[in-house]
């Protein structure tokens, strides 16, 4: 069988490289490399876009617009790691563990819109409680998310790394202020709510990993009354959904004294730096909890998220050269 061609339009961006450094050494597909000397001729782009039988969009978003404009045949599929269709008619989402629909509708898209980073934290914790009809839809929500600088890609990543930096660099950074930031389309489509969330993401002094946290009162939920009642049907909701290999998990039910959840509990956001798997952690009490997304932002946040997809579409096992 011929092994599928895949390029990656924008490889030599933060998120281009780490899906690179994830498929360079697999024997399974036949990655397409420009010439460097070439990469922005607008020929030469559109012949590797032509030629692939995957193509990764690793650009901004007018740039990704262009790129699927330029692609004439019916055989490309694309995956479009930028804010431009992620919520665009005719685009699956690329979290396949929301659903069975989500995975299915993946498989067969010609057209994939990979997630947000602070998206993924979100909505991995608000999509199945209001798939549930735990939590109704027209909840005002609130959303905080820490992210390591590498999230703002070059241009932030050497503002962080310079030798004579500002100090105030060495301090968490509180952001998109005007609650416009680019991820709030799809954190309110994809889940369907009523209310634009208000969110507040934070970018700190390391390099990657990021933990995404709703806060809730229990009485903002219907259907459940504990914290063990919560933790159990999330628990139930993405053993179901979830790949075999669990790159969503839930960890252990925090009312049980051997998960180690405990007034001395701390939840570090570069604790999966390096991994492409999401720990789903619920903290708090009967009366009001927490619910935090822990991730890699260029893992399950990006790239990972990517490759996921690749696989999913070219027919490969999920987890295909993901670090779990």
């Amino acid at each position: 069988m011929r092994k599928p061609n895949v390029y990656i339009d924008g490889k030599e961006g933060t998120t281009g490289l780490q899906i690179y450094d994830r498929l360079a050494f697999r024997e399974d597909i036949n990655l397409l490399l420009i010439d460097e000397a070439k990469r922005k001729d607008p020929a030469e782009r559109k012949r590797f876009l032509n030629e692939a039988d995957l193509v990764f969009l690793c650009l901004p978003d007018a740039a990704a617009v262009e790129a699927v404009s330029l692609i004439e045949n019916e055989h490309t599929r694309v995956i479009d790691c930028s804010t431009a269709h992620r919520t665009a008619p005719g685009w699956a989402y690329g979290f396949p563990e929301l659903s069975a629909e989500h995975r299915e509708r993946i498989r067969g898209a010609q057209r994939v819109a990979n997630p947000g980073c602070h998206a993924t934290g979100f909505l991995s914790i608000a999509y199945p409680l209001t798939a549930m009809g735990l939590l109704p839809r027209d909840t005002l929500l609130s959303c905080f998310s820490l992210t390591g600088y590498s999230g703002g890609g070059k241009k932030m990543i050497a503002q962080y790394e310079q030798e004579q930096r500002p100090p105030a660099y060495s301090s968490p950074a509180l952001y998109g202020l005007l609650q416009n930031h680019k991820h709030l389309p799809e954190m309110q489509t994809v889940c369907g709510l009523e209310q634009t969330p208000v969110f507040v993401p934070i970018v700190d002094d390391y390099y990657k990993g990021m933990a995404g946290t709703i806060p809730l009162h229990m009485s903002q939920l219907q259907g459940v009354s504990t914290l063990h009642e919560l933790w159990a049907k999330l628990h139930s909701y993405y053993q179901e959904t979830a790949a075999p290999e669990a790159v969503v998990r839930v960890e252990p039910d925090p009312t049980d004294p051997a998960s180690g959840i405990d007034a001395g509990f701390k939840i570090y956001a570069n604790q999966w730096q390096g991994k492409d798997s999401l720990s789903l952690l619920v903290t708090g009490n009967d009366e009001r909890l927490t619910i935090t997304a822990l991730f890699d932002n260029l893992g399950k946040g990006a790239s990972g998220a990517a490759v996921q997809n690749m696989n999913l579409m070219l027919g490969f096992p999920e987890t295909t050269g993901l670090s779990l």
